[in-house]
């Protein structure tokens, strides 16, 4: 199977929230559960119902991640030496020759996008269309509407 692409803060995210579920909350629904069989009948308990559920879902999210993590190749973009291109990873500044005004996007994997915070899948129409071009190059996005023309402004190695 195929490694998928993720970042260093990428994973260091995911490794703190697994450590949070591993460390604090399994615990801690642990000892709701314990009170909840100690309060009787568990047909009828609706804290025992949900201490389950709780754990339930801390399990379910404790597998998620541990899956995810070996199935990821961390890249760390600072330790690679620039080539000029876009790489996963690089951030990079988009002009869109139509409205005339520059986005900046950082390339991470698809568990890490956040467009609000100028984060954009790997996956994405926009990244599929700048991976490995150089400063200076016009790429076409297609998008829903229509399509939009940018060139590649500027590539960091960030």
């Amino acid at each position: 199977m195929p490694k998928v692409p993720m970042t260093v803060a990428g994973a260091e995210r995911l490794r703190s929230e697994l450590n949070e579920l591993k460390s604090i909350q399994r615990p801690k629904i642990s000892r709701a559960i314990a009170e909840a069989r100690e309060h009787g009948d568990l047909k009828e308990n609706a804290e025992y119902h949900a201490a389950r559920e709780q754990q339930s879902f801390c399990e379910g999210r404790i597998t998620e991640i541990e899956a995810k993590l070996s199935e990821s190749e961390i890249i760390d973009i600072s330790k690679i030496d620039p080539i000029g291109k876009v790489l996963f990873g690089t951030t990079v500044t988009l002009y869109n020759i139509e409205k005339e005004e520059s986005v900046h996007y950082q390339i991470v994997g698809e568990d890490e996008a956040d467009v609000s915070a100028g984060k954009i899948s790997v996956i994405s129409p926009i990244a599929r269309a700048v991976m490995g071009k150089p400063e200076g190059e016009e790429v076409v996005v297609k998008i829903p509407a229509g399509e939009v023309q940018y060139e590649i402004e500027k590539i960091e190695h960030i």
